[in-house]
């Protein structure tokens, strides 16, 4: 019990359930608005009062590519949100580091043995190595 304790209490999982809760409510979010405001501006433009509700039959049998060109909507949506908000962001903090650009880092190198470590450490947790007083 200790072991799945230990497990379900290290970073990346809570991090990972937190991140899954956040992009459902994040989805819910931007299905809400499709439904709200985009479908309506499709439905004028397709001079239908509900664009879910648009279908074709063939052979006797319906289908509903109205919900399809919803969900769609909301995918692309929710793609667009994360590129922008995550993406972009992240892709210029990597290539502004590459550049050699201070962006205030909160760990640096030990010097002994390479792993990262909190810049005010005195020493390193992993070597146990002194480290000089940060600036």
């Amino acid at each position: 019990m200790k072991d799945f304790r230990e497990f379900l209490l290290r970073g990346n999982v809570v991090d990972l359930a937190v991140g899954i809760v956040i992009g459902a409510a994040f989805g819910a979010l931007v299905t809400a608005f499709v439904g709200a405001f985009i479908t309506p501006i499709v439905a004028l433009m397709a001079g239908k009062a509900d664009v879910s509700g648009l279908s074709f039959t063939a052979g006797g049998t319906t289908f509903p590519y109205g919900l399809f060109l919803t969900a769609v909507i909301s995918f692309v949506l929710v793609a667009l949100a994360v590129f922008f908000i995550v993406v972009k962001p992240i892709n210029a903090l990597r290539e502004r580091q590459r550049r050699g650009e201070t962006v205030d880092p909160t760990s640096k190198p030990c010097p002994e043995c390479l792993s990262e470590i909190p810049v005010e450490a005195r020493r390193c947790a992993f070597c146990t190595s002194e480290q000089p007083a940060a600036a």
